[in-house]
């Protein structure tokens, strides 16, 4: 049987493609999930890949993706630097997330520096723009064998 990743999307994600192409590249969120689904093929996993720009809604996911998936690959957007709730929401399940990023956010502004999920996450990948996604995958193939 297949296992299932949550690919997890928080705010304004929705909008890369037309978003600050210098820093997100030109890619829209479609671009990213087709790739994922192939990527994921290749690992042995089924993509379950959402956005929200809701933080209650990701709460959500992430409790369901408790009792369906091995893992999460989460790129929080600007929750990353304000949510307890999520770290929280994050800290509830028993299933390894890995908290992602598509620009460096540590070569950005000074508050999007600190990461209020991160100590909630099994590991951080930032600054490879879309294929931050492809390498959270490969790292959830390697935590969750």
């Amino acid at each position: 049987m297949t296992q299932t990743i949550f690919v997890l999307n928080g705010p304004n994600l929705n909008m890369l493609g037309k978003r600050e192409p210098g820093i997100y590249g030109g890619k829209t969120l479609k671009d990213i999930e087709a790739d994922c689904k192939v990527a994921g093929r290749e690992l042995g996993f089924d993509i379950d890949f959402r956005q929200s720009n809701h933080e209650g809604t990701l709460v959500d996911w992430f409790h369901e993706a408790d009792e369906k998936a091995v893992g999460v690959a989460f790129n929080a957007g600007a929750y990353t630097h304000t949510s307890v709730a999520l770290h929280d929401a994050i800290r509830a399940i028993s299933i390894p997330v890995v908290e992602l990023h598509i620009s460096n956010v540590h070569a950005r502004e000074e508050f999007r520096h600190k990461s209020m999920i991160a100590p909630a996450c099994k590991g951080v990948i930032c600054g490879f723009g879309p294929h931050s996604y492809i390498l959270a995958l490969h790292a959830l193939k390697n935590i969750t064998a």
